[in-house]
This record gives C-alpha cells, structure tokens and sequence, in this order.
C-alpha cells in the first residue's frame, strides 16, 4: 500500500514539473498580421445604436451581461449569439439589430464569463464545466424577464461554436431548440482546424497535457493556470475597444469553451436541427473538412460554403444573415 502512494506521488511530482516547465511567456506569437485573422470590418463596423449590457445573476452569485434586441414584431423565439473566442457579444450587433428589426426573433448576446467590457473574471473561470451552467441561468432568466419562449435558437462563431456544441450535446443541451455553427472550433487536431487556427491561438502544449492528466484524476487545483494566448491584432489592441479583449485563457477557460476531449461524441449527441455556415476564405479553418466530418455524426445538419467571405466577415455577411434567418424561419 505504501508502495502504491509513493509511486502516485512521484507521478503527481512528474505531472507537476511537465506543467511547470512551461508557461505563456515562452510561447513565441507571430505579430504578422496580414498572415492572421483580418479584423478589419469588426474594426469598421457601425456599433451605433447598441444595447447597453444588462445584468443577470449566475448560480454562483455572480453578475454577468448580455445585450438583448427586442424584435420588432411580437414573437416567441429567442435567439442568443455566443461570441468567438478573445472578444465579447458586441461582434453580433449588426446580426442582432438585422435579426430583431425584421421581427425574425428577441436576440440576446451573451458576454461569457471572463470576456467583455465587464468581465467579473478575465479569461479565467471558476471551473471547466462553469460556462455551461452560466448558460443555462442565463435561458432561465430570459423566460423570467422576457417570457417563457417556446423556442430557444443557440448560435455561436467560432469557438463560440464549439460551445455551442459542448452545450447542446451536454447536461443542459434540452434547452437549445436548433443550432447555429458559424466557422466552429471542433478541436485543434480536427481536420477542419488551420496549425495554430490560422496564426491566432498559441497553445501551451506540455502545459495542457499535464492539467488534463491531472484532470483525468479529478484534480482540478490548477485550472486556473493560463495555458492559450491569442494573436489579437494591435490595431485592436491599441484601439479604444482594446482594453475589452481577452488575450489569454486559463486551463478551466480554453477547457469549457470549446466541444470535449472526444468532439466526436459530442457531434453525435446532438438531436437538434442544425445550420453550420462558413467561408470559403476562413483563414483559421478548412471550410471543405465540415460536412464530410461532421454529415458522419449529425443526422439533422445543413452546410453551406459563402463564396469570398473571411473568418470575421461571416458575421457581418448579409448573405449568411439572410440565410440564417431563412433557415431559421423554415425549420
């Protein structure tokens, strides 16, 4: 027995050290943004008229925000928009306001827990599986505040995606009613994913084995180490929104906002119909891999290549907005 506890301690001493021996600051960012993700329209982009945060209470006690768009018309759908990784719901607005003025739904945009202008917690969360139940209080506050919707369409881009995923195929996913996928993250090694998400996230590799091995055993005391960074472009970062980016995740972070280990499952878990858009110029992923990976695993899914659109353009593109709220309006 005595054998047993000294051989799990030297392998948690191993762990220690392959987590230890590497942190952030040694993991070199290339700042060639012309090779990276092209910010620009975010940068251009008319944020006249946007919604200030509202605030809902978490199950933890703690306040997040979310901007809501009253549709124009009286409805019983409620669509909310999760952002992408590094940046808040305000990347949405045009979508939204376009959403909401057509009388297509309510629209909310989320900014998650450790995001945005006002994050309680920059880029870190309490534990992996936080954001989910973030979601879940923020559903069940909307049918408090705004009225029981019949109807809850959950849409994300990006990693926002991935979340998307992680939280329908989950504990909570009953409250999604259909599925929205703009250019998700499925995980680094899908083939759908660019080395490095196309010069964007820069991993802390030896860092996240050790914590998932750790993981593996039910030890989560050091999630909250910071194990992703992202190449967010200087002229946002030194632009008046650049101080609401959030440039780095912790563990329990990067962890929760993305589909689990085995991605795989969690595609097939999902029963919703489902729309997965993308543009044949994402810099950060391989827009031809989606619907050959995923048509093997969701039954219910329809795929669509934009022509000539960008990673941060889809989320502005008219045609993807008209096809999404077509898509929604049919199904």
């Amino acid at each position: 027995m005595f054998q047993k506890i000294l051989i799990a301690l030297a392998v948690f001493i191993a762990i220690y050290f392959v987590i230890a021996s590497q942190s952030l600051s040694s993991i070199a960012v290339s700042q060639t943004e012309e090779k990276g993700i092209d910010f620009g329209q975010a940068v251009d982009a008319d944020y006249s008229g946007m919604p200030d945060l509202t605030k809902y209470m978490a199950r933890d006690g703690a306040k997040l925000g979310y901007r809501f768009y009253a549709s124009a018309a009286s409805t019983d759908r409620v669509i909310i928009l999760v952002h992408g990784s590094s940046w808040h719901g305000m990347q949405f607005h045009k979508m939204a306001s376009d959403f909401a003025r057509s009388g297509l739904g309510d629209v909310v945009l989320p900014d998650l827990r450790g995001h945005g202008p006002e994050a309680v917690t920059k880029g870190t969360i309490n534990h992996i599986s936080q954001l989910e139940e973030d979601m879940a209080d923020l559903i069940e506050t909307l049918k408090e505040v705004h009225g029981a919707k019949k109807e809850v369409v959950l849409g994300g881009h990006s990693s926002g995606g991935g979340f998307v995923v992680r939280f329908a195929s989950g504990e909570y996913g009953s409250n999604a009613d259909k599925l929205i996928l703009l250019a998700p993250f499925l995980k680094h090694d899908a083939p759908t994913t660019r080395p490095n998400s196309g010069n964007w996230a820069y991993p802390a590799v030896r860092r996240i084995i050790g914590l998932s091995m750790l993981n593996g055993v039910g030890i989560h005391t050091l999630d909250f180490l910071p194990v992703m960074k992202f190449n967010m472009p200087k002229s946002i970062l030194e632009s008046e929104l650049g101080d609401t980016a959030t440039v780095e995740y912790s563990h329990a972070l990067n962890a929760g906002f993305a589909p689990r280990g085995d991605y795989k499952k969690d595609l097939a878990r999902l029963k919703q119909p489902l729309m997965l858009l993308v543009g044949s110029k994402d810099e950060t992923f391989f827009a031809k891999e989606y619907e050959p990976l995923m048509s093997q695993f969701v039954k219910n899914g329809t795929y669509e290549i934009l022509d000539g659109v960008d990673h941060i353009g889809l989320v502005f593109n008219d045609d993807a907005i008209g096809k999404m709220s077509n898509w929604i309006s049919a199904n």
